[in-house]
């Protein structure tokens, strides 16, 4: 991307697809921002980490963290546009939360959590039936956890008609959780390690139907590559107008064309909005009894398989050993024709939980996930190196990518 005289960026023949749609994988610009500031107690954390601002004991510290369910709203908007399918929008709750929470529970937040919603939509496009769903949906999935021992409070939120800076719909929370310091996870990723990928896709025990492992990042580029150019004309308002539209839904499927995955019978649209699955209730009990010999917990969601390259130092993190590409990371690149490089980039492609512990413990880690039927392997090591690199073996051949 360049500079223009004309006070606009151009983007150069080598700008991805992501980056032409608005969006940026790396969220390079955003580091830049954030150069400098205070990391918090612990800059390798996951999360950053306060001191016991609430409680004032040493011996504690406090975790907040801020997220949105992204641009997934848009897909879910026309989904139940086209369908009168108001399930959908209780998918965009439970992304938006597990963006924040499973975030903490790679910290060690598992339990206790206090939640606050801000939700900003335009009136003219989203009706009171819309936002009524949204907000059971949050004590839905708020029981849900309750049932696998996770304690979340919702103490309410804010919830503004703000057209004229909406287009439909953003839905966003705000989450705390006061820990023990003895209790954190802090990243100490080495060399020696291995890494166990938790599968994003498949059915676990705590969740209804097939989950096509989605989450909540790529959701700009899957929507826009899988979905056809039909959506464009009669949505206008589920994009960004400045995007070429050369790039926007330029894909063949329709949203309600049927798919069977996983035994089981959905929509392409459904699959694309599958709901972020959390894991929280493994991150409890993986915690409860392995919690001391862990290394290292990463949630792979903004940089997807590169993400933990932002939490090391002077090592290589090898994934040699990957996941099969699943059916929904397949549909997009065959709608898209994203070369691999980038599709690790964009989305997790089939694990979005990495654990980081001794060779001898990994058998505990996926024990542990089987049990709630999630599948777990080991998908790599780590081993020195003189400046941080991830290094993928994909389909397409080996990537390597740099801090």
């Amino acid at each position: 991307m360049g500079w223009h005289p004309t006070g606009r960026f151009t983007f150069t023949a080598m700008a991805t697809k992501y980056e032409q749609r608005g969006v940026s994988a790396t969220k390079a610009e955003v580091h830049q921002a954030i150069e400098g500031l205070d990391k918090g107690l612990y800059p390798r954390a996951f999360c950053k980490v306060l001191p016991d601002i609430a409680g004032g004991d040493a011996n504690w510290c406090n975790v907040m963290h801020a997220d949105t369910a992204g641009t997934k709203t848009s897909l879910a908007y026309v989904y139940w546009r086209e369908t009168g399918d108001l399930s959908v929008w209780e998918g965009i709750v439970q992304d938006s939360l597990v963006m924040n929470l499973d975030d903490m529970g790679c910290v060690g937040a598992v339990d206790n959590i206090l939640i606050s919603s801000t939700i900003g939509r335009n009136k003219n496009r989203i009706p009171g039936e819309v936002l009524k769903t949204i907000i059971q949906g949050a004590e839905k999935f708020k029981d849900n956890m309750a049932e696998q021992g996770i304690g979340l409070h919702l103490t309410g939120g804010e919830t503004a008609d703000v057209g004229d800076i909406v287009r439909t719909i953003d839905v966003g929370y705000t989450t705390f959780a006061r820990l023990r310091r003895d209790e954190l996870i802090v990243n100490n990723i080495k060399p020696g390690n291995v890494i166990v990928g938790l599968a994003s896709y498949g059915q676990a025990t705590y969740e209804t139907e097939y989950n096509g492992g989605m989450g909540s990042n790529g959701l700009t580029s899957a929507r826009h590559d899988v979905f056809k150019h039909d959506y464009a004309t009669k949505y206008p308002e589920s994009f960004d107008p400045e995007v070429d539209r050369s790039v926007v839904y330029s894909g063949s499927r329709s949203l309600t064309e049927t798919i069977t995955v996983g035994g089981q019978e959905t929509t392409v649209g459904k699959l694309v909005l599958s709901p972020t699955r959390t894991y929280l209730p493994v991150l409890k009990r993986l915690l409860d009894e392995v919690g001391p010999m862990l290394d290292g917990l990463i949630h792979c969601t903004g940089g997807a398989q590169t993400k933990v390259i932002k939490f090391v130092d002077q090592v290589r993190v090898v994934k040699d050993s990957l996941f099969a590409v699943p059916p929904l990371f397949e549909l997009i690149r065959q709608e898209s024709g994203t070369d691999w490089r980038e599709l690790y980039q964009v989305f997790n492609m089939g694990h979005r939980l990495e654990v980081y512990l001794a060779p001898e413990r990994a058998q505990a880690v996926i024990d542990i996930a089987n049990s709630f039927g999630i599948d777990a392997q080991i998908v790599g090591h780590v081993e020195a190196a003189e400046r941080p690199e991830v290094r993928l073996t994909t389909p397409g051949g080996v990537e390597s990518y740099y801090e």
